[in-house]
């Protein structure tokens, strides 16, 4: 699935602008258009090419480059020398929607979309939803951080964009729409609702599992970080949808003020007041069991994923179902039959006497729960950990996840994690720092190793029978990205190799 979209139909450029009133400056000319895109590399004639202003790239820079690969027409934020139509707005990005929109029809009027938004759990809980729509025998689409999947066809994506960009949205949101799709899943980030990505898609469910600490590097304030989350409920609200809310977080209650106008439900896994609950939950190394109540209903539930966190996920999932229409037969029999979520809590097995777990745990609060609960399991052993944090993105979560490493394991190792741009050495230092802070010992309690294939040698090379490695952070993702390289990654392949070599000590 590339970013170069082409629809069953042509339009006109003008006709494309006419959803731009409020944004556009004008258009010189006008142009028969068959495709769109914001990548000069894909252009073919009869497309459009949008130039976008990103964090390393200015695709007006490329405009040239898109004329002469045939672009039928640009659009830009300034007046340019060129041979073809030009639809020039103040703000290509916020614009950009817009023209997706109308070339595709407006395919989020045509099927019902359900967001899924907070700073932990979003996957989880889309797959969750996912699971009990299909399983009730709706026909279903998701776009997310681990694959898009319009019907019965997956793309394991390596954009590394859990919100791709607005263009890819409505793009993928037609595909559904002319596959038959009823049901759209979305993973609705702080970073897709800020820079645009879904507007002009209409949400009739929204839901937030948790709101903590993540993206200030975007966002600059934890209050500016809830207010684009809140962009997602403004949304529901004005389809007069549901807002499902998780009770249990004051972040995610927070919510609730940008829901006005559209329905409340409220879930909660201990026992305050809500629309849905969880009770009588029992935790075990193979799952956890709980009672669903919607105060007339109540079914028991074994839900086949491990921790406490997980029954938040399936309560907000039940939420999202119910508010769907779905009978609470169809909800507990797709909240038992999901099978495991990519990169979350997946065991590493290679014959060793001590477990390994490879999970997407990347923020301070996400890496606590999955620690809390590893101990939980591995009462004997030691828990032991791999973590990092990534270049360019939230500067101060780095201290708060060393100190979460110090507190609850028993040994860390801390590592690379996507550096980008930045010096990998001081972000370790910066997590390493946090640790010391929180009573960490370096070279006793943990230890810091800047390639993170070394560092998980070093982790399993130290554990012992019973013990338990966790490697965090990375999960699913198939890269590890340096500077602007993608380098080939997956966290599980690398245990594996590393562990075919492992000899006890």
């Amino acid at each position: 699935m590339d970013n170069s979209l082409t629809h069953v139909r042509a339009c006109g450029l003008t006709s494309l602008a006419e959803g731009l009133s409020d944004s556009i400056c004008w258009v010189k000319g006008d142009a028969l258009l068959t495709g769109v895109t914001y990548d000069s590399r894909s252009v073919t004639p009869g497309d459009l090419f949008v130039a976008l202003r990103g964090a390393d790239f200015d695709g007006h820079d490329f405009v040239p480059d898109a004329v002469a690969r045939g672009a039928s027409a640009v659009m830009v934020e300034r007046e340019m020398a060129l041979s073809v139509p030009q639809l020039v707005a103040r703000d290509t990005r916020s614009s950009l929607p817009i023209v997706a929109a109308a070339f595709f029809d407006h395919p989020s009027q045509h099927l019902d979309v359900i967001g899924i938004t907070g700073t932990d759990g979003k996957t989880t809980t889309s797959y969750l939803v996912d699971a009990i729509l299909r399983r009730s025998g709706k026909k279903t689409g998701m776009i997310g951080t681990v694959a898009i999947r319009i019907g019965d066809l997956v793309d394991h994506h390596a954009s590394r964009q859990t919100t791709p960009e607005s263009l890819d949205i409505q793009r993928y949101l037609r595909e559904m729409v002319d596959a038959g799709v009823a049901w759209a899943v979305v993973e609705a980030t702080s970073h897709g609702l800020d820079l645009h990505r879904l507007d002009e898609t209409r949400f009739v469910i929204g839901a937030v599992t948790n709101i903590t600490h993540e993206h200030l590097e975007h966002h600059g304030t934890v209050e500016a970080y809830r207010r684009a989350k809140g962009v997602l409920f403004e949304r529901v609200a004005a389809a007069r949808g549901t807002a499902v809310i998780n009770v249990d977080d004051p972040g995610a209650m927070e919510m609730i003020n940008f829901a006005s106008g559209g329905t409340l439900l409220r879930y909660s896994a201990s026992a305050r007041p809500a629309d849905i609950v969880a009770e009588e939950i029992e935790l075990r190394a193979t799952g956890s069991s709980f009672d669903v109540s919607d105060g007339t209903t109540r079914r028991r539930v074994n839900l086949p994923l491990l921790g406490g966190f997980n029954v938040e996920n399936a309560l907000c999932a039940s939420g999202v179902a119910a508010a769907a229409g779905l009978s609470w037969d169809a909800i507990v029999d797709g909240l038992e039959g999901v099978e495991p979520i990519p990169g979350r809590l997946a065991r590493i097995d290679a014959g060793q006497p001590f477990s390994v777990i490879v999970d997407y745990a990347h923020t301070p609060e996400s890496l606590a729960k999955v620690l809390r609960l590893l101990r939980s399991l591995h009462p004997s052993g030691r828990l032991i950990v791999v973590s990092g944090s990534a270049g360019e993105r939230d500067v101060q979560k780095r201290p708060l996840q060393g100190a979460v490493c110090a507190r609850l394991a028993d040994y860390s190792v801390f590592t690379s994690e996507d550096p980008r741009f930045e010096d990998p050495e001081s972000i370790i230092r910066q997590i390493a720092e946090g640790a010391e802070d929180a009573g960490g010992r370096p070279g006793l309690t943990f230890e810091t190793v800047t390639d993170r294939r070394d560092a998980i040698r070093q982790a399993i090379t130290v554990a012992r029978p019973g013990d338990c490695v966790l490697l965090a952070g990375k999960g699913h993702e198939s890269s590890m990205i340096w500077g602007r390289e993608k380098r080939p990654w997956n966290e599980g392949e690398v245990a594996r190799d590393v562990l075919a070599d492992w000899r006890p000590r």
